[in-house]
């Protein structure tokens, strides 16, 4: 017969069972008796703890400052005919008549005034050259005791066929009769007319008027 081999693993099996837990229970013993051993000595703070002082902090209460927005109004219909009637000076209120027409926009200023601008590939210039208008320049006598000097820049619209239609002071010297001086000076000239692509236009140009007194 074959000898039974689980029935001898079991029997070594609960052998180690007992061997370890007479090993286990040894230990514990030696440890309980190495704690007995120990002595605990307790250990003595010699400085004193700081005093503390205990201070009352005061409730502090927040107040509301700023209020809630406005709730926005709503407009109510209004049966009362006499409020239909009333006549408003709004000037908006027109603006749904279909046959309302918006005002012109008003002159610009001298400040804003600018000159409209036209292509063209010649400049018109005036007979005779610059110093034909110097000549035509006749010194105010206001301007001449008061010893003022410089430049006026006038601004001169010319037609197709070089005349002067109109005269603007850009620059001036003051009230003191130069502004008028300049542009009579440049509206006494004959010019030659601008073109354009060998067209004669009608344009702006701005011509500088110098005011300087002669030293004796």
């Amino acid at each position: 017969m074959r000898p039974n081999i689980h029935s001898d693993r079991k029997a070594q099996y609960k052998k180690y069972i007992e061997l370890g837990l007479i090993v286990s229970l040894f230990l514990h013993i030696l440890l309980l008796q190495g704690y007995k051993r120990i002595q605990i000595r307790p250990i003595k703070i010699s400085k004193a703890l700081p005093q503390m002082d205990v201070v009352d902090v005061p409730i502090v209460k927040h107040t509301k400052t700023s209020q809630p927005p406005r709730r926005p109004s709503v407009p109510i219909p209004s049966e009362d005919e006499e409020i239909l009637d009333v006549e408003m000076d709004d000037p908006f209120i027109d603006v749904w008549d279909p046959d309302y027409t918006p005002p012109p926009p008003p002159e610009p200023t001298e400040d804003q005034w600018t000159i409209p601008f036209v292509a063209f590939d010649k400049r018109p210039t005036p007979v005779g050259g610059y110093e034909a208008i110097l000549s035509k320049v006749v010194y105010p006598e206001i301007a001449k005791k008061a010893g003022i000097e410089g430049q006026v820049i006038v601004a001169v619209q010319i037609d197709e066929k070089g005349n002067v239609i109109h005269t603007r002071v850009m620059k001036s010297l003051g009230p003191n009769g130069c502004d008028d001086a300049a542009m009579r000076a440049v509206r006494a000239v004959r010019w030659n007319p601008a073109y354009q692509r060998d067209v004669p236009v009608k344009v702006w140009v701005t011509i500088p008027v110098e005011f300087k007194l002669v030293q004796r």
